[in-house]
């Protein structure tokens, strides 16, 4: 089996810490030693060493290195985090596409839940026009990128764009400051305040006058596709006020999905399989297994499955894909579960996790923007 993928978005190490990587492969990679702003009330959590081996300590013994993942995330023994990739932004406007308009906004200063809001040129040639909600977030293995990152500003600008919709990309807390489930529980504290968001009264312009409650999509790639999903599982359970317990449709693109035991046609390699295990050890800080089912939901009863929140379902994976069996597996799931909605899958041959985002001007991108974009409007 051959699979392809880059670390700017693939939640997962396959090499040994000590091993070289190659640049060539990976593209550049920045660092930042900014420490995240926690949520009001919600302190980050101690840091402690996943088991995985240590990266060398650094010459400065104040810069001593607790542990690495590499092109991912350094973790000094002070507590400092370094992320290694993913820090690069962009500002909203202008954002190069005259069909499309953006900006930040703080969706909940209770919980300071920033987001970038996407709006397209449909809406403004017609005032009175409501538009579907796209609700994105962001991939990244819980661990890096934000809203404003180059590639998913650029995505989420063309999906507001080719559906048209209003695109609200969601800045959520990243592990290891804020281990899983910090990311769940905004995303879901996030989904409310852009649904109450809708109204004509709110405080958003562009969600007041052009959003409809009515036609709200969960999307996200990757860890974000995995968010999306325990989203619409939870949204079932604890119905929104006002609301209710179900979104028009759930958008998992290449999702973040894995197990302790291979899967079809999965990589059986002790030294693979353990390097994609301990990303997922450090975004839940060791607190949660590899069949917990935040990671994999196929570990979850059926009846926890028919509980997901929406009419539509689609699930986009590609051929060489990490996680394509785990995509492959979900969407039978799907159907094998009860679960009484309509589902969509697709699958792009000869392509790697979220190629989309990285070779985005490529034909099969193209194509993938579209479908999503026409389940959007669908939906």
């Amino acid at each position: 089996m051959r699979v392809d993928g880059a670390f700017c978005c693939v939640p997962f190490v396959v090499w040994s810490l000590s091993s070289p990587l190659h640049s060539s492969s990976l593209g550049s990679t920045r660092t930042s030693s900014s420490p995240q702003v926690p949520r009001r009330g919600a302190e980050p959590k101690t840091l402690k060493a996943p088991c995985c081996h240590p990266a060398s300590p650094a010459m400065n013994p104040g810069s001593e290195i607790e542990y690495e993942i590499p092109y991912v995330v350094r973790v000094h023994k002070s507590g400092r985090v370094e992320r290694l990739q993913g820090t690069e932004t962009v500002p909203p406007p202008p954002s190069g596409d005259p069909a499309i308009a953006s900006k930040d906004f703080v969706l909940d200063h209770a919980t300071s839940i920033s987001t970038r809001v996407y709006l397209p040129a449909a809406a403004a040639a017609e005032p009175s026009k409501k538009l579907p909600v796209v609700v994105f977030f962001h991939g990244g293995a819980f661990m890096i990128h934000t809203a404003a990152s180059p590639i998913y500003h650029k995505y989420a600008a063309s999906l507001a764009a080719a559906a048209p919709a209003i695109v609200v990309s969601v800045d959520y807390r990243l592990a290891p400051e804020h281990p899983v489930p910090a990311a769940y529980e905004d995303a879901f504290a996030a989904l409310k305040a852009i649904v109450s968001s809708c109204r004509p009264d709110a405080a958003e312009p562009w969600l007041a006058a052009h959003g409809d409650a009515s036609r709200v999509v969960l999307a996200g790639d990757s860890a974000g596709a995995n968010i999306a999903h325990h989203t619409a599982i939870r949204l079932r359970k604890e119905r929104i006020e006002g609301y209710g317990d179900e979104v028009s449709g759930v958008a998992l693109l290449h999702s973040y999905f894995w197990g302790k035991e291979p899967v079809g046609g999965e990589p059986t390699d002790a030294a693979i399989r353990g390097g994609i295990d301990r990303v997922w050890e450090v975004a839940c800080g060791g607190e949660l297994g590899l069949d917990h089912p935040y990671i994999n939901p196929a570990s979850a009863p059926p009846e926890e499955w028919r509980q997901l929140g929406c009419r539509r379902v689609l699930v986009a994976t590609a051929e060489l894909c990490w996680f394509v069996e785990r995509s492959r597996a979900y969407a039978e799931g799907i159907k094998a579960c009860g679960w009484d909605g309509e589902l969509e899958f697709l699958e792009t041959k000869g392509y790697g996790h979220v190629y989309f985002l990285l070779k985005s001007d490529c034909d099969n991108a193209a194509k993938e923007l579209a479908i999503v974009a026409d389940f959007v409007r669908r939906c």
